[in-house]
């Protein structure tokens, strides 16, 4: 049988200094931020931490929001937050960051690693029956929304036999995102989001955890400072007292204000840069779908929810022997960067060692990770560099194909 080879548009040259895949916008109103806490005399956690604690908060619909060191970080208070006996048994998708499963360790308890359905890149009821079928009963549930793409937290919570207070989302891929019409971060659980240089806030570093349970709001902002019942910025205030008392163990995870000053005035600009990803992603699917070999990101229905776009993650199956990692080094002589998001968690050696992973393996996440592809997407990507990526895609399919002939 002939393979169909789709027509392939003239091939649009990347700029001079090619297409990166990642880029860290610091804004001249948070770098001016920057320099009028560098010039206040305090540094670390004060008041810019509280001020951009509370619009984060009001961003995302959440009562109360707790800046901390990392979304990792982030993570790991989360579960502690939870109080649960040392050793127990924490679900967690194995397309995911390191750094997730490393918080559960570090929280002093056993990560069981789940399968996804390589079509959504996510864990489904039945990955996670099948996971506490060969475990147990979980104590807890992790669950990112990967990619910014919806992920039905009430579902898996409802497959692993857990309460929703039970679920520490990891959001760092999902601010923007919204699911049951509501945006990402709000409820009685936690929810932990990333600042990292390649987010969509970036700050280079630094997390916020968001809750309505005022409560664990109160235990977190103690925890991320080694449990101490005040900060220095109260203790040091005029009038303040030098006095606090430390009543459990925490850790050293705080945000500074230099970095909270920053993130007020990135805050202002993530609706636009949320719209332009969406634009984005939009002119990618205009001119890749229908490219032979090449499958578009999953998206959420409507009625679900609304994807975020941290990531826009292609799957390539090209036919006549071409693989992922050929399409990786053809862009990369084209001057274009790419990345695969993620090494699954159970093939890493650390891993595969210190995690629960099903007798039956993980196959659902190992089909996806071979096909795996993620593209540059980001506000300050041009529809030019977008051109020239797509062109540069449709050009190697077209001549691996044409190479390969038929099947």
């Amino acid at each position: 049988m002939t393979t169909r080879i789709n027509a392939v548009p003239p091939v649009v040259p990347a700029d001079d200094v090619g297409v990166a895949f990642a880029d860290c916008d610091i804004t001249a109103e948070a770098q001016a931020a920057a320099l009028r806490v560098l010039r206040s005399g305090w540094v670390t956690t004060g008041r810019e931490v509280a001020a951009f604690e509370a619009e984060f908060a009001t961003a995302v619909g959440a009562e109360s929001a707790v800046a901390v060191s990392s979304c990792t970080q982030g993570i790991e208070l989360a579960l502690r937050s939870l109080a649960l006996p040392p050793g127990s048994l924490v679900l967690s998708s194995t397309m995911t960051f390191c750094g997730a499963v490393q918080a559960i360790l570090h929280a002093g308890h056993q990560p069981v690693l789940v399968d996804v359905d390589p079509a959504t890149g996510m864990p489904t009821p039945a990955t996670v029956k099948l996971a506490v079928h060969a475990f147990g009963p979980p104590a807890a549930l992790t669950v990112v929304h990967w990619a910014g793409d919806v992920a039905d937290v009430p579902a898996l919570a409802d497959a692993a036999g857990l309460p929703l207070d039970r679920v520490v989302v990891d959001g760092a891929h999902a601010l923007g995102t919204s699911a049951g019409g509501m945006p990402v971060g709000s409820g009685r659980g936690a929810t932990c989001f990333s600042f990292y240089a390649t987010k969509n806030l970036p700050l280079g570093e630094g997390g916020m955890v968001t809750t309505d349970d005022q409560a664990r709001a109160d235990w977190l902002r103690k925890a991320r400072l080694h449990g101490m019942t005040a900060d220095a910025w109260r203790r040091y205030l005029p009038g303040g007292s030098w006095r606090y008392n430390v009543a459990e163990a925490g850790l050293k995870a705080n945000m500074t204000d230099i970095q909270a000053a920053m993130g007020r005035e990135q805050l202002a600009h993530l609706p636009s840069w949320q719209r332009r990803r969406a634009q984005i992603a939009a002119r990618y699917d205009d001119q890749l779908a229908g490219l032979h070999g090449i499958r578009l990101p999953h998206r959420p229905r409507p009625d679900a929810g609304t994807h975020a776009w941290h990531l826009y993650p292609i799957r390539v199956r090209l036919n006549g022997g071409i693989d992922r990692d050929e399409v990786i080094a053809g862009l990369s002589e084209r001057a274009i960067g790419t990345s695969v998001h993620f090494i699954p968690v159970h093939r890493l050696a650390y891993f595969s060692q210190a995690a629960l992973i099903p007798s039956m393996g993980l196959p659902g996440a190992d089909t996806l990770f071979e096909q795996l592809l993620s593209l540059p997407i980001y506000p300050r990507l041009t529809d030019r560099q977008v051109d020239a990526v797509c062109s540069a895609i449709a050009d190697i399919a077209y001549r691996g194909l044409s190479g390969k002939g038929t099947e």
